[in-house]
């Protein structure tokens, strides 16, 4: 935001432009967007939805998926940084909310949680910490991402192989699964594998009109009813955009504040992630401005307000993001649009939706964790052995399925830190002699990089390790962008170990940033001006040929 604009007057500014030229074609490609937009959240909704919570509060979690679609597409909708942003629940989120719901404070948590991560989203935005994301490298976002789709798809093996799976933690989970494989039910199995095959096999012409998920979930429940398969179905879901639970303050105190910041915390940089590289990838797409403190306030009202309605958290999705653009959305109204078609569905459509199985909705998942990988961008890595890369992909996705998602991030960073801090630190020095100066055995000293504490000797040392003595050491410093005040001392113990071998020495090519930060110090007076020069070819001038 300009700093001499006012908040809402930056709001009108973006307003403005979007609906700059507005007219009825537009009008009705953004509804035509909206309902293409609406069945593929549609399902996703559900599923995460379902996903979000236990067995024990199922059909809440499913209303409030739905629930979360429509509030989170009409505020954070109109309000975003992005004339395209779809948002709605995910994920990444119902990979920290099942956890929640199955603790101490059950569905009040989770509301709370959601509420604070909200108001933590809100005050990023107003004190425009959006591009604080900028700072995640790649490698440990898709990383991330590859651990989030293995906790999902692990998350929904209960519900494809009609077992039960409990346990606090992913392993947990999968130790659970393994003990009761051997009760699987042969039918949920079946409806399961079912799903993935028609999402897999399902003509990508046809996903322009109606999602493969859509589609499945539509097949199955009608195969299921009428072959009259005992399956968990999903059940009766209110017809109303007000959950049966939903925050209430007055059972909020301290103690649970204080036990839930944590995971609140957890999904407010999840939500800021996810918005974030969401609004990046689809700016790129759509080829416009994406505003991301905009983005971070409107992810920031959503979320406080959803719990009030008895929803989960949300963030904007890249899946739905990209089919709005792709369906020829033009406008914000896209997101609203697909607000009031799945208003509809929940109020036309409920009892089709409680027909569900279970079955089907973990298909649904397991495709979309699949499909969550970043396939691309790993078997780059792989195919170019680029080994750090790799090094922080998997570490961020193990850090991922066996800790805390906030953990993973602050691991993969850290990572990717120590991994800079270590390119830094190799300097590259080189020896050689130099043939141009006749009167003089001389040898020019090069260094390429950053001289700072970690590599300082480096100079020294190459020094050190030259096979003879040479009468005068030309230090070439062209290709050096960085000294720090450590490093200034290893050169000037460089400079006294000449001196030491009666040996000339001088310093050419050093750049104006480089000479700034030295000046700061005194480096030329301690090791005289008279050794500096800009170049080779002026020290030569200077008569020293």
């Amino acid at each position: 935001m300009g700093k001499k604009r006012p908040f809402f007057g930056h709001y009108k500014k973006i307003f403005v432009n979007e609906f700059k030229g507005y007219n009825g074609k537009k009008f009705v490609g953004d509804i035509a967007a909206g309902i293409t937009v609406g069945a593929v959240a549609l399902p996703l909704a559900l599923a995460f939805g379902a996903a979000s919570v236990d067995a024990e509060h199922a059909a809440i979690g499913i209303a409030g998926g739905l629930i979360t679609a429509i509030i989170a597409g009409i505020i954070s909708g109109l309000l975003g940084g992005g004339s395209f942003q779809i948002s709605g629940p995910t994920g990444a989120m119902a990979v920290v909310l099942g956890t929640i719901v199955s603790g101490k404070y059950g569905l009040t948590g989770m509301f709370l949680a959601t509420f604070i991560s909200g108001a933590i989203l809100l005050l990023c935005g107003l004190l425009r910490f959006g591009r604080l994301v900028q700072f995640i490298p790649k490698p440990v976002v898709t990383g991330f991402t590859s651990g989030i789709a293995l906790v999902i798809a692990i998350g929904q093996l209960g519900n494809a192989f009609g077992v039960t799976v409990k346990g606090e933690t992913t392993i947990d989970k999968v130790v659970c699964f393994i003990k009761n494989i051997g009760s699987t039910d042969v039918k949920a199995l079946g409806l399961t594998l079912a799903v993935v095959a028609i999402m897999f096999l399902y003509p990508k012409k046809l996903s322009k009109y109606v999602p493969a998920s859509l589609v499945s979930i539509i097949v199955i429940t009608v195969a299921a009813t009428l072959l009259k398969l005992e399956v968990h179905t999903i059940g009766s879901i209110p017809r109303s955009i007000i959950n049966s639970e939903v925050l209430d303050i007055r059972n909020v105190d301290l103690d649970m504040t204080k036990s839930v910041i944590g995971y609140a915390i957890t999904i407010s940089l999840l939500g800021m992630i996810e918005s974030l590289l969401c609004g990046t990838c689809a700016a790129a797409m759509k080829k416009e401005k994406f505003d991301s403190n905009v983005e971070l306030i409107a992810q920031g009202l959503a979320n406080m307000t959803v719990p009030f309605f008895g929803g989960v958290p949300s963030t904007a999705a890249i899946a739905r993001t990209s089919v709005a653009i792709k369906s020829g959305g033009n406008t914000r109204l896209t997101s609203v649009f697909q607000s009031v078609f799945l208003v509809l569905c929940m109020f036309i459509l409920a009892p089709v939706i409680g027909m569900v199985p279970y079955p089907a909705l973990a298909g649904v998942l397991i495709v979309t964790a699949i499909k969550m990988n970043d396939f691309k961008t790993i078997g780059f890595y792989f195919k170019n052995k680029l080994l750090e890369p790799l090094l922080l992909c998997f570490v961020t996705m193990i850090a991922t399925v066996l800790l805390d998602l906030t953990y993973a991030i602050l691991i993969g960073v850290a990572l990717s830190m120590i991994i800079m801090i270590k390119n830094l630190a190799s300097i590259n020095v080189t020896v050689e002699e130099e043939t141009l100066i006749e009167k003089k055995d001389c040898a020019v000293v090069y260094s390429v990089g950053a001289y700072f504490f970690a590599n300082g000797r480096e100079l020294l040392k190459a020094i050190e390790k030259t096979p003879r003595n040479y009468d005068c050491y030309i230090f070439s410093f062209r290709g050096v962008v960085f000294v720090d005040l450590s490093a200034e001392q290893d050169i000037l113990e460089a400079v006294e170990y000449l001196k030491s071998k009666n040996a000339e020495f001088c310093f050419v090519g050093i750049n104006d940033t480089v000479m700034r930060s030295l000046e700061k110090v005194g480096f030329p007076e301690k090791v005289g001006k008279e050794h500096i020069y800009a170049n080779l070819e002026e020290y030569v001038k200077a008569g020293n040929s």
